[in-house]
Order: structure tokens, then C-alpha cells, then sequence
């Protein structure tokens, strides 16, 4: 059986040692590459190797696919698992792997190709009998062929730049009055963040839910859908919480959707891990796109599966048959995982970057905590802002939100702003709870005003807790100290 005899990680953070953990347990040496900013960070101290790439800008560092295959080439990794974001869905790094005899632990290049741009995506889909969202294939730049084009669709409508993700630049516009304000918009923020202004347009689905199917495919051709998972609880087109499996998923929705799941994975002749999404709408899907890499959300899967997507892609981009199939997918009870990120939901969920004075991660039965921070480190303003992701696995729904809203309860952060009171807010919510909700959820029911309700009732509890935890962290600190110093104080010995 071939394995590599070293990985390099070519991301930071939660998803860099989620990514280690699996090559442990599978008896592979890490490599990590990190920036200035990451000098200190937990996991270039977690690898077996660390390799310094570049200054704190990702674009000067994490993006700079030259450094990072050099930084491969001199550790001897034959792979590389890029993560997400950053150089996970760019086919010109893809490409450089290959070029370079190292592996690139994703799907081939031209399936990263033909999913990246939506519009090429959309008509690929459309050709594979896949259901797509009504709307047009082709690329628009000229503001009158849009509002022409729009007017034969009808509104509501949505602009999407075609180079573009995240939710980035997106629009939607109710009538022909909001359309060339929304255009223009929406073009200069494509171009500034893609350097590609060009705009397609849909038809924008009233109360959609966000569904997605996570894919396992192997070189071999064998590909299965994993489980559904529930994405509708968004902030500016970005999911905060989500959930396996969909309040909404049927037994037999669940089959229909994860065989064109599975086909639209076919379509572009998919190997790896990834996972394909669709807006749903009263008993109808549509295609969304087609992430070619693992997603933020991939725990909850895992949790409900028992499935490691993370060592499954390694084994795959080994060139290893997969050992499942479709009939092996049974999900166990339920997972919720809520992104808890270092932002301030008072103030429009602006970034909150800073120094950790304490912190204290929940436990007990049925959580999971992915995070990359510890007390003291500084959360640098370069990045994504994720502190961690916290996941919740009961035996069923209710279980799962009463043991997140625990897990919560659990949960101390102290010296940076985060959005735990949001994630306590939701959880709180009867609509949530009934699991009655779309993507419009925040807006409709008003949680800014709830989550302003929740941080002032635990103003006096977060005063104690952090105090019981500085008492803590200053008796660990004084420790760690004594302990520091006994082996300086061996080490000068043994040198005499």
C-alpha cells in the first residue's frame, strides 16, 4: 500500500491541525509553512517541521505558491493538503505540484477549472441534467444588456460576480430602479477582489434553504455522497451555524439530491473530497456550486458519519480505492457546529483581532472543538477572524442544540470580542428550534435586538468566569515558568 512519507500543510490555524492530526494517525511526518504573524502560532509548533515562507500579508506568505514549493522541495513532502481559502480551488497551484512531482492532495486541476468560474460551472451543470437556478450562462460587463437581461428573467434577482465566493459582491436587487446602483457595486467590488468585474445573473429564490452534499471520490471513479448538511443560518451570504442532517431532509429528498450530488461530481470527473450545493426551495433544488476542496463544516459530518473526510482525502490523493460505499453512509444522530470568530456581533459583526487574556475550551459528552489558539496568542488582523469551531453530537436534534447551548454556557474567551453571544441568541430562538428557518433567518427575526438581550444577561457571569480564569492561568503561567527554568538550568548543566 503507497503512502507518503511526508505532508506539507500549506494553510494555518483550526484547519492546519486538523489536517496534522489525520497524518498522525496515519503515521505521517508534517511540514508547516508559516508567516511572520504565525511565528508563534500553535500549529507551526504542532508540526514535525516548520518552514517560515514571507511576511505577514497572506499575499506576501500563504499565497505565494513559489515559497511554498520550495518549502516542499527542501523538506522532502511529496504532498501538499492546501486546506481551505487561500491556494485550495487555484488551479495554477494545482498545476505547479504536478509540475514539480509533488501531489497535490485535492481533485484534479480541471475539475478545481471547471468549477471555478459560476458561469462555466453553471452551464457544465446544465449539461449534466443537473438542476440549476433559472438565470444566464454568459458573462455580462454592459449595464444595458444587464437590465434587459434581468427584466426577461423578472426580479427579485441576484448578481454574483463569476470569478468570485464567500458571498463576496453579491446583490440583490427587487426592481429595475435598484439595478444599476446594485451593478456598478457589485462589478467594483468583483474587481477589486478578483481582478475580473464580470457579473451573471439568477433569480433569486425567495425563503431558500442552503443544503449541501458532501462527495467522496476516488481516482478509480467511484464516487458516494457522505451526508446533507444544513447552511442556512447566514450573515452577508457567510454561514455561522450549521447542521447534519437538513431539519428539512427526507429519506427520500436525501437519495434524490445526493444522486445528482453524485453526478454533478462525475460530471467533471471529481477525485477527492467536496461537496456540492444547492438552494432549496418548497420542494424544489437547484444548483448552487461545487467546492472542490473540505469544507469549514466538514466536522459535523464527521461526527454523525464516523466518516474522517480528512484522511480520506489523503488516501484518495494516494491513489487508494475507497473503501466505502453508498450503503456504509448511515447517519447517527445529529451534529450542530457553530463558528465562533473573533468579531464584535454589536458592532455589524466587525473584526475584532487581539491578544487572548484567558481562555478555556468546553467539554463533556458529545463535543468537539476544533481551534488553533490558546491563552496569550494574538489573533492577527491579517486573516480570517475563526477562533474555533465548536460542534455538538447528541442522539438527536434537541440533544444536540442542549448540548451546544452547555458547550456555550462552557465557553470563555476572554480579551478579544467574539460571537458567542450570537451563537447563544440563535440557540435560543423558537424558530430555530423547530428548525423552521432559511437563509434569511437573521434579518426576519431580528437577532441583533436578541443578541443584545443575551450579552447584557451575561455581563456579571463573563465578570466571574474570567476572573476564576485569570486566577488559573497566572497559577499555570508560574508552572510553566519553574518548569522552564529547571530545564534551562539541566541543559547548562549537562553542556558542563
Amino acid at each position: 500500500m503507497r503512502m507518503f512519507n511526508k505532508i506539507l500543510i500549506a494553510n494555518r490555524g483550526e484547519i492546519a491541525i486538523r489536517v496534522m492530526r489525520a497524518c498522525r494517525e496515519l503515521g505521517i511526518p508534517s511540514v508547516a509553512v508559516y508567516s511572520e504573524a504565525d511565528k508563534n502560532a500553535l500549529f507551526a509548533k504542532y508540526a514535525d517541521e516548520a518552514v517560515f515562507i514571507g511576511p505577514s500579508p497572506s499575499s506576501q506568505s500563504y499565497l505565494k505558491i513559489d515559497n511554498i514549493i520550495k518549502a516542499a522541495l527542501e523538506t522532502g513532502a511529496e504532498a501538499i493538503h492546501p486546506g481551505y481559502g487561500f491556494l485550495s480551488e487555484n488551479t495554477v497551484f494545482a498545476s505547479t505540484c504536478k509540475e514539480n512531482g509533488i501531489v497535490f492532495i485535492g481533485p484534479p486541476s480541471t475539475a478545481i477549472d471547471a468549477m471555478g468560474s459560476k458561469i462555466t460551472a453553471r452551464q457544465t451543470m446544465k449539461e449534466a441534467g443537473v438542476p440549476i437556478v433559472p438565470g444566464i450562462e454568459e458573462g455580462i460587463n454592459d449595464p444595458d444588456e444587464a437590465m434587459d437581461l434581468a427584466d426577461g428573467i423578472g426580479y427579485p434577482i441576484i448578481l454574483k460576480p463569476a470569478a468570485g465566493g464567500g458571498g463576496i459582491g453579491m446583490k440583490i436587487v427587487g426592481s429595475r430602479e435598484e439595478m444599476l446602483p446594485a451593478l456598478t457595486s457589485s462589478q467594483s467590488v468583483a474587481r477589486n477582489a478578483f481582478g475580473d468585474d464580470t457579473i451573471y445573473i439568477e433569480k433569486y429564490l425567495t425563503e431558500p434553504r442552503h443544503i449541501e452534499f458532501q462527495i467522496l471520490a476516488d481516482e478509480m471513479g467511484k464516487t458516494i455522497y457522505v451526508s446533507d448538511r444544513e447552511c442556512s443560518i447566514q450573515r452577508r451570504h457567510q454561514k455561522l451555524i450549521e447542521e447534519s442532517p437538513s431539519p428539512v431532509m427526507s429519506d427520500e429528498l436525501r437519495e434524490r439530491m445526493g444522486s445528482i450530488a453524485v453526478k454533478a461530481a462525475k460530471a467533471i470527473g471529481y477525485a477527492s473530497a467536496g461537496t456540492v450545493e444547492f438552494m432549496y426551495s418548497r420542494g424544489d433544488f437547484y444548483f448552487l456550486e461545487m467546492n472542490t476542496r473540505l469544507q469549514v463544516e466538514h466536522p459535523i459530518t464527521e461526527m454523525v458519519t464516523g466518516v474522517d473526510l480528512a484522511k480520506e482525502q489523503i488516501l484518495i490523493a494516494a491513489g487508494q480505492p475507497l473503501n466505502y460505499d453508498q450503503s456504509d453512509m448511515q447517519i447517527r444522530g445529529w451534529a450542530i457546529e457553530c463558528r465562533i470568530n473573533a468579531e464584535d456581533p454589536l458592532n455589524d459583526f466587525s473584526p475584532a483581532p487581539g491578544r487572548i487574556k484567558g481562555y478555556r475550551s468546553p467539554g463533556g459528552p458529545g463535543i468537539r472543538v476544533d481551534s488553533g489558539v490558546y491563552s496569550g496568542y494574538l489573533i492577527p488582523p491579517y486573516y480570517d477572524s475563526l477562533i474555533s469551531k465548536l460542534v455538538a453530537h447528541g442522539k438527536d436534534r434537541r440533544e444536540a442544540i442542549a448540548r451546544m447551548e452547555r458547550a456555550l454556557y462552557e465557553y470563555i474567551i476572554v480579551g478579544v470580542k467574539t460571537n458567542l453571544i450570537f451563537h447563544k441568541a440563535v440557540l435560543r430562538n423558537a424558530r430555530f428550534r423547530s428548525g423552521d428557518f432559511n437563509t434569511g433567518f437573521i434579518k426576519e427575526e431580528n437577532i441583533a435586538e436578541a443578541v443584545k438581550r443575551v450579552a447584557a444577561e451575561d455581563h456579571d457571569k463573563n465578570e466571574s468566569l474570567a476572573s476564576a480564569l485569570g486566577a488559573d492561568n497566572r497559577k499555570v503561567a508560574a508552572i510553566a515558568a519553574a518548569v522552564g527554568s529547571y530545564l534551562s538550568q539541566q541543559k547548562l548543566e549537562e553542556k558542563s
